[in-house]
């Protein structure tokens, strides 16, 4: 008689995919965290523009744009700080703040030091400065 052959992989053959695997993986995981990392930095610049056409609308409505202590939340509601707007518009110039793609709240300077008002993010970790994702990222900054 003849022993059959049971029909599953062999050790070797497992493990030889597995490597396969694993060589693709470093090759293609790089590119994909890339391409995340450059999309948070293309929505915050978008961020940016939407805000920045807001805060032009309501100088356009109340002379001035909001001071750094009213923030981007006199966006949304009229401020009682002053100045006061004198002609907020109803529903207000954005539903929300937004918030920037690292889970933090924008923030914003009025005047700003690049522009007349400077909205901007600190980047991945948080914190002032960095480099690669971890950069500060602002209205002010070009991002190609």
């Amino acid at each position: 008689m003849k022993a059959k052959r049971n029909g599953g992989f062999s050790l070797v053959e497992i493990l030889v995919v597995l490597v396969i695997m694993g060589l693709l993986i470093s090759v293609v995981a790089p590119t994909v965290l890339n391409r995340a990392d450059d999309a948070r930095v293309q929505k915050a610049q978008a961020d940016f523009k939407a805000i920045e056409t807001s805060l032009k609308i309501y100088r356009l409505d109340n002379y001035v744009y909001p001071t750094t202590e009213q923030g981007l939340q006199a966006l949304v509601e009229p401020s009682t700080l002053d100045p006061e707007p004198r002609n907020f518009k109803a529903g207000g110039y954005l539903e929300e703040v937004p918030i920037d793609p690292w889970g933090r709240p924008y923030l914003y300077l009025s005047p700003g030091e690049f522009h007349e008002v400077d909205i901007y993010s600190l980047g991945a970790d948080g914190l002032s400065g960095g480099e690669g994702q971890r950069a500060d990222i602002g209205n002010w900054k070009e991002e190609g």
